[in-house]
């Protein structure tokens, strides 16, 4: 089945409104801009990045040859094999490569092919990348190590190729977790966390790459990393998420509106170390909050965002936080539809939450 059909099937809307959400507010001079999806605009942001920095190197599995995802398309033939290569299928070794490199003065960027293929790279990550620069006193450091990987639903994955890891990596201090929204927002921003002197796990939704289209300055450029975007200003209550789940909370406030009620919605994208500053705010001025993601409720980071809220707002709070979220399976296959935190589910927590 197609994946527009998949999509509209799954949200019960049309391809049309599932249109990506405005980047407009981005600090970024248009200057020549192009009408390119996510993958193009990731592919875009690793030419610059190897074009910029003699130092930066890509690898990980099929890479030479473009990636499954096609996100590398071009780039060994443009910079030989010596830069961009693939490597055994072996993500701890994968990771454990990108350390050394990074180590050694380099920009290392490393590709895990799926997100849910992360976990034989967790100790590296963890123990090692992450501890780096703090075990050493600041001696020494890694943090010249990007680390994509694609996450997510995308239809038709299963539970081996649609999982959302990353409030795993949002436990570890000395690490940063990064989540694009839209293609100009994944150029600036994996460009940001590929000079960024700390190690980034970016996280691209796959579901996304071709799926997402829009305008994307082709010259070369940033997005601050730990700000949160009001994408969408309101009143009655503040909708907070990352990634690929924006778009379906978009079209949940757009209903809402038509029943009177004005939701303010926020695109956290660093999740580590998170802006909670901008959350605040919102939530102060709104009295209430709702917090979305694909992964499972319980330990996602949702709960987290949860926690910090109610320590900083509790007597500005007109209801109890709201998450709408993954359940508490396995990413089903067939059942993919009763898993996910769809529009409706969204649409049905907001009016409960100003109705309370």
């Amino acid at each position: 089945m197609a994946l527009r059909n998949i999509l509209g099937k799954r949200f019960g809307v049309g391809l049309a409104g599932r249109r990506p959400l405005s980047t407009a507010t981005c600090d970024v001079e248009s200057g020549n801009a192009k009408a390119i999806n996510l993958y193009s605009a990731i592919n875009q942001a690793l030419l610059i990045a190897l074009e910029t920095d003699p130092r930066a190197f890509v690898f990980g599995e099929d890479v030479s040859f473009g990636g499954v995802f096609r996100c590398t398309t071009g780039l060994a033939d443009r910079f030989g094999k010596a830069r961009v290569f693939n490597t055994p299928l072996c993500e701890q070794g994968i990771v454990g490569f990108g350390i050394g490199l990074a180590a050694m003065g380099n920009r290392a960027i490393a590709e895990i092919q799926f997100a849910d293929y992360i976990y034989p790279a967790f100790d590296q990550i963890v123990n090692e990348a992450s501890k780096f620069r703090y075990r050493s006193g600041n001696q020494f450091n890694c943090g010249g190590l990007t680390i994509r990987a694609p996450y997510g639903a995308v239809g038709h994955g299963g539970h081996y190729h649609s999982q959302s890891p990353e409030a795993f990596f949002c436990h570890v201090p000395g690490i940063k977790v990064v989540i694009p929204r839209s293609p100009r927002q994944a150029k600036g921003l994996l460009l940001s966390c590929i000079r960024d002197p700390n190690p980034v796990v970016f996280f691209e939704p796959k579901w996304l790459y071709r799926l997402a289209v829009e305008e994307v300055p082709e010259h070369d450029y940033m997005l601050p990393l730990s700000e949160a975007e009001v994408i969408r200003q309101g009143s009655d209550i503040t909708l907070v998420g990352w990634g690929a789940q924006l778009s379906i909370m978009e079209q949940a406030c757009i209903e809402a509106e038509r029943d009177g009620i004005f939701c303010e919605l926020i695109d956290l994208k660093t999740l580590i170390p998170w802006d909670k500053e901008t959350v605040e705010a919102s939530v102060r001025k709104t009295g209430r909050v709702l917090i979305s993601h694909e992964a499972p409720v319980t330990g996602g980071f949702g709960a987290e965002i949860s926690a910090s809220i109610v320590e900083r707002c509790f007597l500005r709070l007109e209801a109890p936080v709201a998450r709408v979220c993954g359940l508490d399976t396995p990413f089903p296959l067939v059942f993919e539809p009763f898993y996910m935190p769809t529009k409706n589910k969204i649409l049905d927590a907001i009016k409960a939450t100003v109705n309370y």
